[in-house]
């Protein structure tokens, strides 16, 4: 082989940079797809040749269950470390640990010899006030306990902000909508980078430990898709291919739901029902062993000391009745609710956050939130101690040695059946505790509306399921002494004798805090799932279907977008929802570009443009890519170049081929016409055309295109009419058609 021929067939070894994409662009999943099967398809029939060969095609198929074992591993470590964290930065407001400041106020006790009742007033354990003023009692100790526990808040809280602010503005928020996106197939470079990862890992603690009203559920998918990201670029086959980085990212939510929850199963529901966009067999398969790998890990850390993965483990025996449905299923209703006024109050808030000044002062927010909140939170126990603890204790049954004031009942110990309580009548402890939790109800409904979408990371799993645990727990209250004053009464008296232990107001605590969550996320199966997991109590699953799939038809009926795809829209990402129909009658014609008054569609001729053509194309244009037709005179479509792979092609040849000027002739076929011999080399440019692109008829219906673009992931469609090429359809028109269509506006959908 002659040294010109070489030299003139440019690019038949790919470049590097070609076949990647730009900021903010989506990909090509059919491109991405036909790629790896060729590269499969190579290294299949390179295996036959030589051991070595057969080392690295069983290496090749082996390095996807390796990554997922990492991603477990660093997922459930890394939310050990948080659990761990936050859970002493939390106590920290309160007092300090005099055997060891690193202990929280739960394991300071563990060595102490007092008694069960007393157990959270070991003399180890010191109240800021019995630290500085040497005695616990009197209004001035409570004002000084008031002070640091708001001022320990805030330190928390602008630590978290000006750390966001300053390194990692990707860290803020759950992240569930930006991976919902990501996963669909846009480029956010950055969102899961390194720095994101430490610092929303780092921030996470802090938030969390403030106070604000905020979980740390949802941003544990974003730190393990972070974590997925990281390692993917140890091997080839995830650094290079966009759509086998997806995959392994939906793992990894997968993963991080896992040890959220400490529900594996749930985690592998979650991501399919919720965050994945493309989920194929194989996905399911490594999501299972991923969010596997990350609770076992997490179990081996034991961040609560409780052998759980979660600190609301509970196990209720007691069985339901069917008339107890009533009350699940207005709770169902109650969870529908406030998951749709939750959703429109909070993206009113976040919209005029972004079109006011408001959003000019995240700090600032942040503190002003953070100060109501702990002012707010102090004088109620209950909205004062971590949510996670507060949704424990609603989820608690209550036994003989509860010290709690929801256990604060008239005791009758003649009746009573080994640990088995029966229904007995509220003592004045009970009824303090409901006045407190609806107050505490109240105050969580608002404040999470201000808080959700801050510049700090925010999950909203648990405050919506605390808001749903205080409603249950009230409601179980109340028909539980119902039953017991009026257990004559037609309802009750054929299973709920006196004496008997009929109602469980933990369960209801449960079932409210499910129908909650699912208003908000609109989750069903991988909810419930996720709920049966958290608690262990497989017959409950009926009530949690019940609450779950109520409060999604009510929250439907009000508004159909979840609390993601509401910010998705919000933020102007190109998400082509995949469960919603399109029933609209127009056709391709209606919505490609150019239309009627524009400009002709620029394209590029296979064989009569130079190089300085070419580039002042390029240079005037923004489009992300060009049809290449025959000739302009007769617009046969013969395949498409994307803009990204032409600047770099065209570069590298002027660098290092020699005899390519700007007049040089660009050449997309096998064969180029002969030109003079005085004529400059010509440039072949034949590998980066994509000579399959996808093409419609002029006349095909829009329903059919959007079907096109949700299955197969296009980044762009050409329109033809009769074989010659008419114009384009990019993703972006389809969505913007799709917004015009619901009478909204169709300039949102510009990433924002």
């Amino acid at each position: 082989m002659n040294g010109t021929s070489t030299m003139l067939d440019f690019l038949e070894e790919p470049l590097p940079g070609v076949g990647t994409y730009e900021d903010f662009n989506t990909i090509d999943w059919v491109r991405e797809k036909s790629r790896d099967r060729d590269r499969h398809r190579e290294i299949t029939s390179r295996s036959k040749e030589s051991t070595w060969a057969l080392l690295h095609s069983v290496s090749d198929a082996f390095s996807g269950w390796l990554l997922m074992l990492l991603i477990g591993l660093l997922a459930g470590s890394l939310a050990g470390l948080i659990d761990i964290s936050a859970h002493w930065m939390t106590d920290l407001k309160e007092g300090v640990c005099l055997a060891g400041f690193w202990f929280n106020h739960e394991h300071c006790c563990w060595k102490s010899n007092t008694t069960f009742t007393d157990r959270d007033k070991c003399p180890e354990w010191k109240s800021w006030s019995q630290l500085i003023l040497g005695h616990g009692e009197g209004a001035f100790a409570y004002i000084l306990n008031y002070l640091m526990y708001v001022i320990w808040a805030l330190m928390f809280s602008l630590l978290a902000v000006l750390l966001v602010k300053g390194f990692a503005p990707y860290a803020c928020g759950s992240g569930i909508p930006e991976i919902k996106t990501i996963l669909s197939g846009f480029i956010i470079r950055g969102y899961l980078g390194k720095w994101t990862l430490v610092i929303k890992t780092i921030t996470l603690v802090l938030a969390v430990s403030s106070g604000l009203s905020l979980g740390k559920e949802g941003p544990l998918v974003h730190v393990a898709c972070c974590c997925g990201n990281i390692l993917c670029h140890l091997f080839t086959k995830y650094r290079k291919n966009e759509a086998k980085r997806r995959e392994v990212l939906s793992a990894a939510a997968a993963a991080g739901v896992s040890v959220a929850f400490g529900a594996p199963i749930g985690g592998v529901l979650f991501s399919l029902e919720e965050v994945s966009y493309y989920f194929p067999l194989k996905t399911l398969w490594r999501s299972f062993f991923a969010a596997l790998v990350a609770a076992f890990t997490l179990r081996s850390i034991n961040p609560f000391g409780n052998s759980r993965l979660v600190l609301f483990y509970v196990e209720f025996h007691m069985p339901w009745h069917l008339l107890e449905l009533v009350p699940f299923i207005l709770l169902g209703i109650f969870g529908g609710l406030w998951g749709a006024f939750f959703i429109r109050s909070n993206i009113a808030w976040c919209r005029r956050r972004k079109t006011t000044r408001l959003g000019k002062y995240p700090v600032l927010e942040v503190l002003v939130v953070t100060a109501i909140t702990a002012v707010l939170a102090f004088p109620n126990e209950y909205t004062r101690m971590s949510t996670s603890e507060l949704i424990s204790e609603l989820f608690n049954d209550c036994g003989i040695l509860d010290s709690s004031k929801l256990c604060e009942y008239v005791n009758d110990f003649n009746s009573t059946k080994g640990d088995d309580l029966p229904d007995r009548a509220a003592g004045p402890g009970v009824y303090t505790a409901m006045w407190q939790l609806a107050l505490a109800l109240i105050m969580k409904v608002f404040i999470t509306i201000f808080t959700f979408g801050m510049k700090v990371p925010s999950g909203l799993f648990i405050p919506s399921m605390a808001v749903g645990a205080i409603a249950g727990r009230l409601l179980g209250v109340a028909v539980e002494q119902l039953a017991f004053y009026h257990h004559d009464w037609a309802i009750f008296s054929g299973w709920c004798s006196p004496g008997a232990d009929c109602i469980t107001p933990g369960l209801y605590a449960m079932v409210g805090a499910a129908a909650c969550l699912g208003g908000v996320t609109r989750m069903t199966v991988s909810l419930v799932v996720i709920m049966f997991e958290l608690t262990g109590g497989l017959e409950y699953i009926v009530p949690l279907m019940a609450a779950a799939m109520t409060s999604k038809w009510v929250a439907d009926a009000i508004g159909r977008e979840g609390i993601y795809d509401a910010h998705i829209r919000l933020n102007g990402y190109p998400f082509l929802e995949a469960k919603e129909e399109f029933s609209h009658k127009t056709r391709a014609m209606d919505v490609m570009r150019p239309r009627k008054s524009d400009p002709a569609l620029t394209v590029i001729t296979q064989d009569t443009m130079s190089v300085e053509d070419v580039e002042s194309i390029v240079s005037s244009t923004t489009y992300s890519g060009y049809p290449v037709v025959v000739s302009r005179a007769s617009q046969r479509l013969v395949g498409f170049v994307l803009r990204r792979d032409l600047i770099i092609s065209i570069e590298n040849a002027r660098k290092k081929q020699d005899g390519i000027v700007s007049t040089s002739i660009i050449c997309f076929t096998d064969y180029c016409p002969p030109l003079p011999p005085s004529s400059p080399s010509v440039l072949k440019l034949r590998s980066i055309l994509d000579l399959s692109p996808f093409t419609v008829t002029d006349e095909t219906p829009m329903e059919i295109v959007v079907d096109i673009f949700r299955k197969l992931g296009l980044r762009q469609c050409l329109v033809t009419h009769n074989g010659k090429l008419l114009g384009i359809i990019t993703k972006k028109d389809v969505l913007k058609h799709i917004a015009q269509m619901a009478n909204q506006d169709p300039e949102s959908i510009l990433f924002n």
